[in-house]
This record gives structure tokens, C-alpha cells and sequence, in this order.
């Protein structure tokens, strides 16, 4: 006698009919059909008659919210990573810091190339005493002894009061420079040999140039009050520059050391004629003295 079939459940029927004749239950995870999604747990209990509350409750507790809690609770006061977007912004430096970074390289390139007294087997080491000559000429020592010889030997007011103010400015530019060098702190050129004439400690560092502030700045001086013969005038010019030359020549600085050592000085004098001290305040500090 054949075994009769097996009925098909209706729609939302809670059982399927086996192969082997037997009834297995659905589960409640699997879905009712392929084309349809499977409802959501909290559906399905709640058309069990649980109440919303309690659907709630045991949703939270599901296997799957346990073990996220799990693993976020296991790793603890870990840090976690940053996200894509900062890492992308950070890794990406900014256009101010990629053109400083090539003009830093191109300082030190350029430096290097025309470091060429910077020893004696230089392509031009021959050339290097006269190179020691000019640094020394722009050192400060010999400024200051010279200024303080003129101020003691000048029998006018007028030269007395130029060369006072003259040993000033050379003072406050020794101040300044070696404020800014402290500041800074950047090192001379791998390729330069200390050798330097009267150093101090200061002097280990390379920003910026004490040579090219003090040939800025005593000649504006020069040329305002002392020189005014137009052949005078140029060779004051082209010792300035070549002091600022040589210091790049002999590897004591960089490019940029000079150039912003040049534009130090040449506001210094501005600022000593704001400090000027006339002849009277001279006569008047003189008497005091006496």
C-alpha cells in the first residue's frame, strides 16, 4: 500500500516534510524561502508571543553581540589606529615643507660645490691664503681694535662721535649674532676645517654668517659717513661681497648663512641710527667721566 504523501506545509508552517517520512522543524535562523531574507530575531520572537522587552534583551545577548563585546573587551586600553585619513594626511607633507626640504638640499648642494678653498688639495687651494686674508678682514677683532684706536686718536668732535657710534654698532652686531647663532644652533659644513682665526664658543655654529653682518653693516657705515670718493665707494662694495664670497669658498658656511647674514647687517644700520649718539651726548658722557 503506498505510503501516502506527505502534505505541504502552508505558508509560515513551523515543519517540513523529510525524505524519510519523518517531520523535522524548521530552524528559526534559516530563511522561509531562497528568494526571500531572513526576518530578523526579534521578529520571530515576537510572533512566538514574547514580549518587546524581552526580544530586546535577548537580542543583545546574542552570540554575535557577545562576541563583539568579547573581543572589544579583551583588548582593553589597547590604541587603536588612527584611521585612513589621518594616516593619508599625514603621510602627505605639506607644500611648505616639501619646498623648505629642496631648498635646504640645494643649499647644501650649491655650498658644497663652491666650498672649492675649502682644504688644500681643493681644485683651488692655491687661492686659500689670499681667501684667510679677507675672512680676516671681516673679523671682528681687528674692527673693534681699529674703531677704538681712531675714537682714541680723533682730536675732533664730529670723528669722535662717528667712531664711537661706529664701535656700537660693531658691539651690538657681536650681541646680535651671537643671540641668533645660540638660537639656531645649525652647524658649520662637513667640509670645513676649523682653523678659523679667534673663535669662540658661539663660533662653532654656522647661522648666521658674524663675517657677511659685520661687511653689511660697517659698509652702509662706510659709505654714509666716511667714504665718499666714487672709487672708494666701489672698492668698499666689492670688499663686502668678497667677504661674504670667501666665507662660502673656504667651507666656513653655507649659501644661506651669508645671504641672510648680508640682510641682517644691512638693517643693523638702521637700527644704529636709531641709537646714534651725538656729540653732544658724547661731550656730555666725557665730562661726566672726567
Amino acid at each position: 500500500m503506498p505510503s501516502p504523501k506527505a502534505k505541504t506545509p502552508g505558508r509560515g508552517s513551523p515543519v517540513l516534510g523529510g525524505s524519510n517520512g519523518r517531520y523535522e522543524f524548521m530552524s528559526l535562523t534559516k530563511p522561509l524561502c531562497r528568494s526571500s531574507p531572513p526576518p530578523p530575531p526579534l521578529l520571530l520572537l515576537q510572533r512566538q508571543g514574547s514580549d518587546p522587552t524581552t526580544a530586546r534583551l535577548r537580542v543583545s545577548e546574542s552570540p554575535t553581540r557577545r562576541r563583539g563585546s568579547g573581543s572589544s573587551s579583551s583588548t582593553g586600553s589597547a590604541p587603536q589606529p588612527p584611521p585612513e585619513e589621518d594616516d593619508g594626511i599625514r603621510l602627505n607633507p605639506s607644500f611648505v615643507r616639501v619646498a623648505l626640504s629642496s631648498l635646504l638640499a640645494i643649499d647644501l648642494w650649491m655650498s658644497k660645490r663652491l666650498g672649492v678653498c675649502a682644504c688644500e688639495d681643493s681644485s683651488w687651494g692655491s687661492v686659500r691664503p689670499l681667501m684667510k686674508l679677507i675672512e680676516v678682514s671681516g673679523h671682528g677683532i681687528p674692527w673693534l681694535a681699529g674703531s677704538a684706536y681712531c675714537l682714541y686718536k680723533s682730536d675732533s668732535a664730529a670723528g669722535q662721535e662717528v667712531m664711537l657710534n661706529l664701535l656700537l654698532g660693531l658691539l651690538l652686531d657681536l650681541i646680535l649674532v651671537g643671540i641668533v647663532k645660540a638660537v639656531v644652533r645649525r652647524r658649520r659644513p662637513a667640509h670645513n676645517r676649523m682653523d678659523m682665526f679667534a673663535t669662540f664658543s658661539v663660533d662653532r655654529f654656522s647661522f648666521p654668517s658674524g663675517h657677511a653682518t659685520r661687511a653689511a653693516m660697517c659698509g652702509r657705515f662706510l659709505l654714509a659717513h666716511l667714504v665718499l670718493a666714487a672709487p672708494l665707494r666701489v672698492l668698499v662694495l666689492l670688499w663686502a661681497g668678497l667677504v661674504g664670497l670667501s666665507r662660502v669658498m673656504l667651507g666656513r658656511h653655507n649659501v644661506t648663512d651669508v645671504m641672510f647674514g648680508f640682510w641682517m647687517g644691512y638693517f643693523q644700520y638702521n637700527l644704529v641710527e636709531m641709537l646714534w649718539l651725538s656729540a653732544q651726548t658724547l661731550q656730555g658722557l666725557m665730562g661726566q667721566s672726567a
